[in-house]
């Protein structure tokens, strides 16, 4: 896999490509980073995103981890001294998960966001947005919007302030950090900083076949144990034959397939034997030719996603 392929692998947007393709072509090392809002358990969801770290970092680029203590707390999720313990649980988390301490800058956002440089950016660029557009771009983000507070509409502009602050090349985050990320790409040259390109990955299932959420409970969470992973994945909605829609598929594409070259369904001989894929497009062509039983495929996925979790459970 070249490294354009690598750098688009499991993407639903990039903003643009034909930024991304002059960039690799003018810098050896580019600079990328995701934002995470402390706010509790780490999930497939953002595990998304750390592949796809570890994918740029394969690719030549230097990535940074912001840990936005302080996002959290504007968007209502504990005190400040709260949200940094979870912070700092959460960086436990994306280094078990292979981002390594010495080729990743991790930072908090409250070392550097309640500066003085940091803030009269954060004013400038809410002088150019208007309320609606700021609201418009925390609608997927933001908790209890329907009573937004203030803090809620500042949140946007902090974040594309900290696309300026930290000098990244590339913004990366779920496809609903999109409206924030336009606000980013359409603000920031109008107070003297570069337009940031972005990468968007898409947001997979929860194993009820609806939107993954906390609330609902739907989901693997990196600290989930052996016995939770199997449960989980026995109930997961799974219909025969079906790749579209397929929360347990996701998993093989998403998480599983771009960790292991190779991976093997254990059957009785009566049922056909043991089975090799060796990329997830024969997966899913194996699938939905019903080769593969629901069941069999949730039991591959628990197995492998104990495999990969088993060296978060280890240090956290």
């Amino acid at each position: 896999m070249d490294r354009l392929e690598l750098i688009k692998r499991n993407v639903q947007e990039i903003v643009t490509e034909e930024e991304l393709t002059q960039l690799l072509e003018t810098k050896e090392h580019p600079t990328a980073y995701v934002g995470y809002e402390p706010s509790g358990k780490i999930h497939m969801g953002h595990v998304l995103t750390v592949n796809k770290l570890l994918d740029l970092q394969k690719a030549g680029f230097k990535i940074t981890v912001l840990l936005a203590d302080v996002h959290a707390y504007l968007n209502q999720k504990g005190t400040l001294e709260q949200v940094r313990e979870i912070a700092d649980y959460n960086k436990r988390c994306f280094i078990a998960l292979g981002l390594d301490p010495k080729e990743t800058n991790f930072v908090y956002g409250s070392d550097y966001q309640l500066s003085s440089e940091y803030m009269l950016n954060v004013l400038k660029l809410t002088r150019l947005t208007s309320l609606n557009r700021a609201r418009r771009s925390m609608d997927e983000v933001g908790r209890q919007m329907d009573d937004p507070k203030v803090s809620q509409m500042v949140y946007p502009i902090m974040q594309a302030i900290d696309i300026a602050m930290l000098g990244v090349d590339v913004a990366v985050g779920g496809i609903d950090q999109r409206k924030i990320h336009m606000l980013a790409r359409e603000g920031l040259p109008s107070i003297g900083f570069p337009a940031p390109l972005c990468i968007h990955t898409p947001i997979i299932l929860g194993f009820d076949g609806n939107k993954m959420s906390s609330s609902n409970d739907n989901f693997i969470s990196v600290d989930d144990t052996e016995e939770q992973i199997n449960a989980k994945m026995k109930k997961a909605f799974c219909p025969a034959g079906e790749v579209e829609n397929n929360p347990v598929l996701e998993l093989f594409r998403y998480h599983i397939c771009p960790r292991y070259e190779e991976v093997v369904f254990k059957r009785p001989e009566k049922f056909g034997g043991d089975l090799h894929c060796r990329s997830y497009g024969e997966l899913e062509q194996v699938y939905a030719s019903g080769q593969l039983h629901p069941m069999d495929l949730k039991s591959g996925a628990a197995l492998y996603m104990n495999m990969i979790l088993e060296t978060v459970r280890s240090v956290i």
